[in-house]
């Protein structure tokens, strides 16, 4: 004797709605990491252009220990700011 299996159309409905969902979350999950990557790079870029450009400023007021405290300080703020955003990429990661 054939035994039928019957199937219930909410359960199918229910069933097929959290597949759905559950593609979605991946998507979303894959398109945040993205953003956040996207964030970490320009974060970096722009803080290291900061330290830069004070670096530049500082050398131009032609006073040697202003120079290099400003040159020691933009150097403290890239290295910090390479280190933040590597820990960051890893957790995004």
């Amino acid at each position: 004797m054939a035994t039928q299996t019957k199937t219930n159309p909410t359960t199918d409905a229910f069933d097929d709605a959290a597949e759905r969902v559950a593609e979605l979350n991946e998507k979303a999950v894959a398109n945040s990491k993205k953003a956040g990557a996207a964030y970490l790079s320009s974060y970096e870029k722009a803080v290291v252009s900061l330290a830069d450009s004070y670096e530049k400023a500082a050398e131009a007021t032609k006073v040697d220990w202003v120079a290099t405290v400003a040159a020691a300080q933009a150097d403290f703020t890239r290295e910090v700011t390479k280190a933040y955003a590597a820990a960051a990429r890893e957790l995004v990661s």
